[in-house]
């Protein structure tokens, strides 16, 4: 996706050789035209895959799924990362490692939300070893849902969890997959070498 991937050129901020800073527009301050054009542009790729659900993480992915869940017509559930008084039961619960945070997290999904009858599409805002999104496939798992799909904002395609979560015969679909920030430079994948 151009329009994304040169926003990322113009405004992320590369702090290392592993680590793209995007705070301007998509996981701090929020740019919502942009996350306008992501939701279009993951409801095109995934229109006729019979959605009922999409599915994210608290907080980042947010806001990519909730304009996926408006132009697709569907509800948009986020787990959640820590639990409050309103949701300490009846819950389906995974552990997902950021390995940005060096913690680990216990994420929770209502099973009020998740049905068995759900196909259920994930949208994070970065993939980079997959943990997330292992941790989602696993509370749709746990629901008996059926995953449609990943999507994913921003692919760090010189970590393992792209590829991993391909090898398991899953749909990912990243709007732009980073190849290198060797030298301070973003270098994107080819989007047909990509797929």
């Amino acid at each position: 996706m151009e329009q994304l991937k040169n926003k990322i050129l113009a405004e992320g901020k590369v702090l290392s050789d592993t680590v793209l800073k995007v705070d301007s527009f998509l996981n701090h301050q929020i740019d919502p035209e942009l996350m306008q054009e992501i939701g279009k542009e993951f409801a095109k790729r995934f229109e006729d895959a019979g959605i009922t659900k999409i599915l994210s993480i608290e907080s980042s992915g947010i806001a990519p799924a909730t304009m996926a869940g408006l132009y697709l017509g569907v509800p948009v559930i986020f787990a959640r990362k820590r639990k409050s008084l309103t949701l300490t039961d009846d819950l389906y619960s995974a552990n997902v490692y950021s390995f940005t945070k060096k913690e680990t997290n216990e994420i929770s999904v209502s099973k009020d939300f998740l049905k068995k009858d759900d196909v259920v599409f994930v949208i994070d805002d970065f993939l980079a070893n997959g943990q997330a999104v292992h941790g989602l496939v696993d509370i749709i798992r746990q629901a008996e849902a059926t995953l449609s799909g990943v999507g994913i904002v921003i692919e760090k395609g010189f970590q393992a969890g792209g590829a991993e979560i391909r090898e398991q015969g899953i749909r990912v679909e990243s709007l732009a997959i980073v190849d290198s920030l060797e030298n301070g430079e973003v270098r994107f994948r080819d989007e047909e070498a990509g797929k």
